[in-house]
């Protein structure tokens, strides 16, 4: 199969002299507001560490896919790269589809190393700070003043202890700012986000904010919108996209991805 011809940092081949590159993985969506996430998350990540290269890849939807890319950093030279998996529970694609990329690159092209590393959520421990920080810059940009309750606003997944990952991030973000936290999710496990605010509403809240717990704007963070405003939610936060706090978790996740 040919290499998928890059356009994310440069040319492949040009990037030799900068160190390992780095293949961020996204889920991929049919919404192109989506994509465009990625790949501003993917200059934030150039622009806080100069001279790393770092390319975009998406499981879904877009092109290129992270086989493709990696295909391609074999046949320019690389002998190594690291994946960065952009999701933020360890459910379905971080323990089959991105390991699934990785040996179809390796089964189909040169041979390259490759390191995987953590996903941006917790993984089996807490929450890391810079995603705390993150959730909490999007918060404040999504309106000014104090509320009384939040609701972190997750994709949603059938995998219990992805769930119970999001729980530790709603429990972390809720003792930062001395609110209480529910979970909310958009798919394959309840409550909806209007169903949560309306609940922290009826047992008291006043102003009842809504985290949102994703990575990229699309029919998810759509529907959240929409059902907590229509439940009285003051704001909504806006996905983390190309945070900076996001850009420093990912590199933080590129110093520590395990040897492969």
């Amino acid at each position: 199969m040919r290499p998928a011809r890059l356009t994310g940092s440069g040319s492949p081949g040009a990037a030799l002299a900068a160190g390992d590159p780095v293949v961020l993985v996204a889920h991929g969506s049919r919404d192109p507001r989506a994509a465009e996430a990625t790949r501003a998350l993917a200059r934030a990540v150039r622009a806080a560490r100069p001279g790393l290269a770092v390319w975009a890849s998406w499981l879904d939807h877009t092109d290129p896919g992270p086989a493709a890319v990696l295909r391609s950093l074999a046949a320019a030279g690389h002998p190594r790269a690291v994946v960065v998996p952009l999701l933020l529970t360890a459910a379905y694609h971080r323990r089959v589809d991105i390991p699934a990329a990785v040996a179809a690159a390796r089964e189909s092209g040169p041979p390259i190393d490759v390191r995987v590393a953590d996903v941006l959520g917790p993984a089996g421990g807490a929450a890391d700070e810079a995603l705390l920080a993150g959730l909490l810059r999007r918060l404040a940009e999504a309106g000014p003043g104090r509320f009384d309750a939040l609701v972190l606003a997750a994709a949603g997944t059938r995998d219990a202890r992805a769930r119970a990952s999001v729980g530790r991030v709603a429990a972390a973000l809720g003792a930062e700012l001395g609110v209480p936290c529910k979970v909310s999710y958009a798919s394959a496990a309840p409550p909806l986000a209007g169903a949560a605010v309306a609940r922290l509403r009826a047992a008291g809240a006043r102003r009842v904010a809504v985290s949102a717990y994703f990575l990229a704007p699309g029919l998810f963070h759509d529907a959240v919108l929409a059902q907590a405003g229509h439940a009285g939610a003051v704001a909504v936060a806006g996905p983390l996209a190309d945070a900076p706090e996001l850009a420093d978790l990912v590199l933080r996740r590129v110093d520590a991805a395990p040897s492969g």
